[in-house]
């Protein structure tokens, strides 16, 4: 939800929030909401993190129609201390850690049309809430992202956000996790994508590599289709641990120095757990 710097927009507070205006919405947007859900619902079990779907139960998500913000963070509080607050659209870099830092989430109050229903280029309420909020109830995920936003705070200060920016990417959006032996998603950019969901997990194409921090930060990234690796966990506290207990300014000097890595980049140090065919990415090349 974050972007360069831009200007105010009309009618929102200075920290960008504005009303939900829950009240607004018509009977169309909550059917969308509803197709969508039901959707993600009925494919999700199995194959998502079960911490996720828990979320959804604690939230009381599953009942129908595009949540109220307000009852979402009265039980968000009680939780783990989290608000979901309603930002007009996506929000400047240092807005968006700032929010974090502070337990806030930031999420876009519009929903997708019908033509959109598999691919829109601005995160919708969808996308923000069903994605990303239901984990937000797991003490060590919530602990992760309120420590993300205070990293955020300095990266800003050592023009460090593109790395940083990265592990966001790669993690809240689009994460995988390793449990006995099977890999489960987590990421909101691909639980609240049925392709995704399904491509991430299924699908010869992409690499699946073992979480390495520095190795994360130096990959690229594809904004405009699916991913080519995905990094892969243990756990939320696991993730926790090997982020939080990080002196990152020593990392982004290094980091400086260093040449990017291609989003298909394999080294020969990964830990693979699948060796991607890059199949789906090559024939999407033009000749």
């Amino acid at each position: 939800m974050a972007q360069a710097e831009q200007a105010l927009p009309k009618g929102a507070a200075a920290d960008w929030t504005v009303p939900q205006d829950w009240t607004a919405y018509g009977a169309d947007e909550h059917a969308m909401w509803d197709r969508l859900f039901e959707r993600q619902a009925a494919m999700l079990p199995g194959r998502v993190v079960p911490e996720f779907l828990e979320g959804l139960d604690i939230l009381r998500m599953t009942k129908p129609g595009i949540p109220d913000f307000a009852e979402l963070s009265e039980r968000l509080m009680k939780r783990t201390g989290w608000q979901v607050v309603a930002v007009p659209g996506l929000v400047p870099d240092r807005v968006f850690f700032e929010h974090l830092a502070n337990r806030r989430f930031v999420a876009g109050r519009f929903i997708r049309k019908p033509e959109q229903i598999d691919y829109l280029q601005e995160p919708d309420v969808f996308h923000d809430v069903f994605g990303h909020v239901p984990l937000l109830t797991h003490p060590a995920f919530a602990d992760y992202m309120q420590a993300y936003g205070e990293g955020g705070l300095r990266a800003d200060h050592m023009g460090a956000i593109d790395h940083l920016a990265r592990l966001y990417w790669y993690t809240v959006e689009f994460g995988l996790m390793r449990r006995e032996g099977a890999l489960q998603l987590y990421g909101a950019g691909i639980v609240s994508s049925y392709g995704e969901s399904v491509f991430a997990l299924d699908d010869a194409s992409p690499h699946r590599i073992g979480f390495d921090l520095k190795r994360l930060m130096r990959t690229e990234y594809r904004i405009d289709d699916y991913q080519q690796s995905y990094f892969v966990i243990d756990s939320f506290e696991d993730l926790l641990a090997k982020t939080s207990n990080v002196d990152f300014g020593p990392m982004y000097r290094e980091l400086e120095g260093a040449t990017d890595l291609a989003p298909d980049a394999l080294l020969a140090e990964d830990r693979v757990y699948h060796r991607g065919t890059q199949d789906y990415a090559r024939a999407k090349m033009p000749c």
